[in-house]
């Protein structure tokens, strides 16, 4: 391009020298003719290029990947291992996210709703809470967590419930039994050499009586109260070592040994061993197996013992009441699992009492000793089970053993 330049002006140059002659003229034009034609081409070797058109970058989507990522997501969120609910802050409504949520809020499992709601909706914080709710099968508690989190502007919490119920009892029961072997064998290490030395000195002090002089009567006046005393001690070591044996079986209970076993047959072996004694109060005793070729694996020998106890105690819960009543159903709960309800219609629990009636060494009888619903809680437990007391709705007491 700078060469035609160059050209041009040096064309133009020699044309202003010597215009006046024909041949510098006719040459000059030619050269200019030739170098508009050297121009063109030039300018059209350099015309604009189009650009390239690129593909459009196409973003590659699986939408099988995608569609097994969510499927998995939601089985996983599906049978999570607690309730999860979700709570908006706009309407304060509360929607169980998984199948655990869901069957809480079925009929049958919590039997108040609205107490229930509203004990997760007053959780306000991010620390672990536990809360008491109502249930068939009595009271639970359970674990609630709760996490904050904003969508669109808009608050919403995701609220993790855990029941804990059979874990707690676990946990106390271990407990207790520990306790109650502790206690059994120190006082019985230190109970029982207390009772051979007071036989013992009932025993010589009964014979020095009869060497002392029968005629000192301050002396043998002595004696008589001694002896006496030291009777009294030897019977009350006696008692209590009977008392404290009675708990050591709190802590020596056999393994069970289960079994296949037919619990209309169980049914009727109680029956008869119990029954004559309701009807001699004008009372009834039914039992009722649904359906009645109901089998489980378990300790027959303990499971009947559970029972025994539990019908001993509604026995006496309703010695007072006129036609006295007692069932016992049992029949499959949802799961699949083995449910034995024991109620009758006396008085019932007073509820200050119901979290303590389990607990070793407590009684409300004046002659209880405190054993009996422990030993049902062991048996139970020892067993694979649970046993809750259930309040009724109108009056009487109400237990319920799930296997």
């Amino acid at each position: 391009m700078v060469i035609y330049i160059a050209a041009l002006m040096a064309l133009s140059a020699l044309t202003a020298m010597n215009l006046s002659s024909p041949r510098v003229i006719v040459i000059c034009g030619l050269f200019a003719l030739l170098c508009v034609e050297l121009l063109r081409r030039t300018f059209m070797q350099l015309r604009c290029r189009q650009p390239i058109e690129e593909a459009p970058i196409k973003l590659q989507y699986d939408e099988k990947a995608i569609s097994d990522s969510y499927s998995r997501l939601e089985a996983r969120l599906e049978h999570a291992p607690s309730a999860l609910f979700l709570m908006t802050s706009e309407n304060e409504l509360l929607a169980p996210l998984n199948n655990y949520a869901r069957r809480m809020l079925a009929p049958g499992r919590v039997t108040d709703l609205n107490d229930f709601n509203a004990a997760l909706r007053a959780i306000n914080n991010d620390r672990r809470n536990i809360i008491v709710f109502d249930t068939e099968n009595g009271q639970e508690r359970a674990l609630v967590a709760v996490n904050y989190f904003h969508i669109g502007g808009v608050e919403e919490r995701l609220i993790a419930v855990l029941p804990i119920e059979s874990e707690l009892e676990t946990a106390a029961f271990k407990a207790w039994q520990q306790l109650v072997h502790v206690l059994t064998h120190e006082i019985m290490n230190s109970l029982t050499p207390v009772a051979s030395l007071s036989r013992t000195a009932h025993d010589l002090m009964a014979e020095l009586q009869t060497k002392l002089p029968q005629e000192n009567h301050e002396v043998q006046e002595l004696g008589g109260d001694l002896s006496i005393a030291l009777d009294t001690i030897s019977r009350r070591s006696d008692s209590l070592a009977g008392f404290v044996s009675s708990y050591r079986s709190l802590s020596n209970v056999p393994t069970s040994l289960p079994q296949r076993t037919q619990l209309l047959q169980l049914f009727s072996r109680i029956s008869t061993l119990l029954k004559q004694s309701w009807q001699s109060r004008n009372g009834a005793a039914t039992f009722v197996v649904e359906p009645e070729s109901l089998e489980i694996m378990i300790d027959p020998g303990q499971l009947e013992q559970a029972m025994i106890n539990l019908l001993k105690n509604a026995e006496e819960a309703t010695a007072n009441t006129p036609n006295p009543q007692v069932s016992v159903y049992a029949r499959l709960a949802r799961g699949g699992r083995l449910r034995i309800e024991i109620s009758d219609n006396g008085p019932g629990i007073p509820d200050e009492l119901v979290a303590h009636i389990f607990t070793p060494f407590f009684t409300s009888k004046a002659k209880g000793n405190g054993i009996g619903l422990a030993m049902v809680r062991q048996l139970v437990h020892n067993n694979g089970g649970t046993v809750r007391y259930a309040k009724l709705a109108n009056s009487g007491a109400r237990f319920i053993m799930s296997f």
